[in-house]
């Protein structure tokens, strides 16, 4: 590489790029590396699929152990589709954001059910399928399919704002990021290598707080490189402070034919965790709520204490929920709802937090 490469020459940036990944790039599992391709080996785009949805809001190490756990289960698409809604959703907890489960199955019966088990590689069908958007669109076309298309995930945009110094600020400044991406992205022959390229350097080199410029195979011609402000890019607007909501529930547990035993209950369909196994409590608010509210909502009259308080973030808000806790009489057998063997928690489906809550209560 020499000091020639400039940010207004896409081509050599995206030949550059690309030698580099040839070298330096990730071996995912999911991943079809250049000379895999070179002995025949083709993705799946089932595969691709499932990592793109599990890799929408977390990482490569937390998501790869629950991608294998799903293509043992359900190798295929169909496999996947006519599973129960239920079990998908408990395999999936842990990984937050439940709707992207209801949607990654309602996709998957779409796939199986109208269009014989096969991904659409159009950009426009792709989007088209539940839970899939226009950067998921474009990554499964261009690692499933190595078809052409600009993936522009938040590593990305950090790369690009760099490569640039773009000023305008985060969100407003994504329309300028795309644009600036895509002419990268368009400008060579391997669209499905580059897209994956893009992503391992913001991933690996370009990182948001201690990038490794040194090993960049596009610093030569990283503007914000050559002003010594690396890390002041992306811009971004100054985020205003989450709300908070409070609430209390209620770990009530009893003695089963197998051991302890905690109630849980299912929430419903539509909504923050939608469809998920909680403890049952009190509707999360934004003022404290008041002690008529905590009783009513109590599953059981008892003699309930506290355990303590699990502190949660969502997107949208901070929650602060109370735990309290009471055991059954021996003998009793308490309320009706969904009994579970303590043992069995980790197969009820929990979402974190309501795993932080059951766990405060013992």
């Amino acid at each position: 590489m020499t000091n020639a490469l400039s940010r207004s020459d896409p081509g050599r940036l995206n030949a550059a790029l690309l030698a580099w990944y040839d070298r330096q790039g990730r071996a995912l599992p999911w991943r079809v590396r250049p000379e895999d391709r070179a002995r025949g080996v083709k993705a799946d785009p089932y595969a691709v699929w499932l990592s793109e949805i599990m890799l929408q809001q977390t990482t490569v190490p937390h998501a790869a152990p629950y991608w294998h756990a799903f293509l043992q289960r359900w190798p295929t698409v169909h496999d996947l589709a006519s599973a129960p809604r239920e079990d998908v959703m408990a395999a999936w907890a842990g990984l937050g954001y439940y709707a992207r489960a209801r949607n990654m199955h309602a996709c998957a019966r779409v796939v199986s059910e109208e269009l014989g088990g096969e991904f659409p590689r159009d950009l426009d069908a792709l989007r088209a399928l539940p839970g899939i958007g226009d950067y998921t669109a474009n990554a499964i076309r261009a690692a499933a399919f190595d078809l052409p298309a600009s993936v522009v995930d938040g590593n990305v945009e950090r790369v690009v704002a760099r490569l640039f110094r773009i000023e305008t600020p985060l969100p407003r400044a994504k329309a300028e990021i795309k644009a600036a991406a895509a002419g990268i992205a368009a400008s060579g022959a391997r669209p499905g290598d580059y897209a994956q390229a893009v992503m391992d350097l913001g991933a690996t080199v370009c990182t948001p707080r201690s990038p490794a410029c040194g090993i960049c195979p596009w610093r030569s011609a990283c503007a914000a490189c050559d002003a010594g402000a690396q890390t002041d890019y992306p811009r971004k607007e100054r985020k205003k402070q989450k709300p908070v909501r409070y609430g209390v529930c209620f770990h009530l547990t009893r003695d089963g034919p197998g051991g302890a035993e905690l109630l849980l209950r299912r929430r419903p369909e539509a909504g923050l965790l939608g469809a998920m196994m909680e403890l049952p409590g009190t509707d999360w608010t934004e003022e404290a709520p008041v002690a008529e509210a905590i009783a009513a909502s109590a599953p059981v009259g008892a003699d309930w204490q506290e355990a303590g308080r699990v502190r949660h973030v969502f997107t949208h808000f901070r929650l602060e929920l109370d735990v309290r806790t009471a055991r059954l009489a021996a003998g009793d057998a308490g309320p009706q709802g969904r009994w579970v063997s303590v043992g069995a928690l980790k197969q009820a489906g929990l979402p974190s937090v309501m795993m932080k809550a059951a766990k405060l209560g013992f």
